[in-house]
């Protein structure tokens, strides 16, 4: 894709949604931080069904720990992988009260340390909560990314790499959401919403649905 057509491409996405938001229920940091840990391998909607009872009583990484593991468990038995899941939310609540005074680390480094953060959790904390222009290159955007031409790659860190490089500066804060909510939405997996897709000419795609 040219520059032009990329910048033609954010300016698009950015009219129709000026100011993105995650669709992940949140309250602060932590139970942002919590919220996107459940959701690996999971859908925003399951862990919005399931996070509310556990946020009503454990907030913070105190309450949390206070709460204990098999209460977690309890509370998250709707969502996949829930054993590992509430061991790992309970482990970093731990590490956050231990080592950062309940606090959630700004940085990228310091996050994929705790336990059930990896590179595109750190990023979706670092921007969602602390307005850093980071991009978590999930499924949608893997595919939007390569069957749009925006920035092909193999990985999904090679994705971001190539993102990085070629999202316009002034549309970098907000460019993970409008490619999640476009994925999600209409450049569907099976069915891609090519009709009714605002940036259908600038798309690459060589099997259009239109």
């Amino acid at each position: 894709m040219k520059k032009e057509d990329r910048i033609e491409f954010f300016k698009r996405l950015s009219a129709a949604t000026p100011e993105p938001k995650s669709e992940l229920q949140w309250t602060n940091p932590f139970t942002l931080l919590v919220a996107v840990v459940l959701s690996a391998q999971a859908t925003d909607k399951g862990v919005n069904k399931a996070t509310p009872a556990l946020f009503a009583i454990a907030d913070t990484p105190e309450k949390m720990v206070a709460l204990g593991e098999e209460n977690i468990r309890d509370k998250i038995k709707t969502i996949g992988l829930f054993n590992s899941k509430a061991k790992n939310v309970y482990q970093l609540s731990k590490i956050l009260m231990e080592q950062y005074g309940g606090d959630i680390p700004q940085t990228r480094e310091e996050l994929v340390k705790l336990p059930g953060v990896g590179r595109k959790t750190a990023n979706v904390v670092l921007n969602v909560a602390f307005g850093q222009p980071t991009i978590a290159v999930d499924t949608h955007i893997f595919r939007v990314a390569n069957r749009t031409g925006l920035a092909p790659a193999k990985t999904p860190d090679k994705v971001e790499e190539k993102l990085n490089k070629v999202v316009p500066e002034e549309y970098k804060l907000h460019a993970h959401h409008w490619l999640i909510l476009h994925g999600r939405y209409v450049c569907k997996a099976r069915k891609p919403d090519c009709a009714n897709c605002i940036v259908s000419d600038l798309c690459g795609f060589q099997d259009k649905i239109v």
